[in-house]
């Protein structure tokens, strides 16, 4: 069960960090317009990102300032997401996978 649940969270937050790139490459897409947001799948696919990865972003852009324009909010979070799912989920999750097998 607790090896069950290791997988769900670390899964979890790989899929997180999949939606903050895909994320950053579809601003960009719509910066440069090569994608449009009046293509309503497209306008779907950006409003859904955001709403999932806002949370997680909205924290580093307090703290870290745009760059010469340009965000370095998604790598930080991409960094301290990666990290906390190498070292901090196998930290927790060992005595949980040990009481719970």
């Amino acid at each position: 069960m607790g090896s069950f649940l290791y997988f769900i969270v670390s899964t979890l937050l790989e899929l997180l960090v999949w939606a903050i790139i895909i994320s950053a490459v579809m601003s960009w897409l719509v910066a440069f317009n090569v994608i449009n947001l009046r293509n309503q799948f497209v306008y779907g696919v950006v409003r859904f990102l955001d709403a999932v990865t806002r949370p997680v972003l909205a924290p580093f852009q307090k703290v870290i300032p745009p760059l010469g324009g340009v965000d370095i909010s998604p790598i930080i979070a991409i960094l301290v997401l990666q990290g906390v799912i190498r070292y901090l989920l196998p930290m927790i999750f060992t005595p949980v996978i040990a009481a719970l097998g």
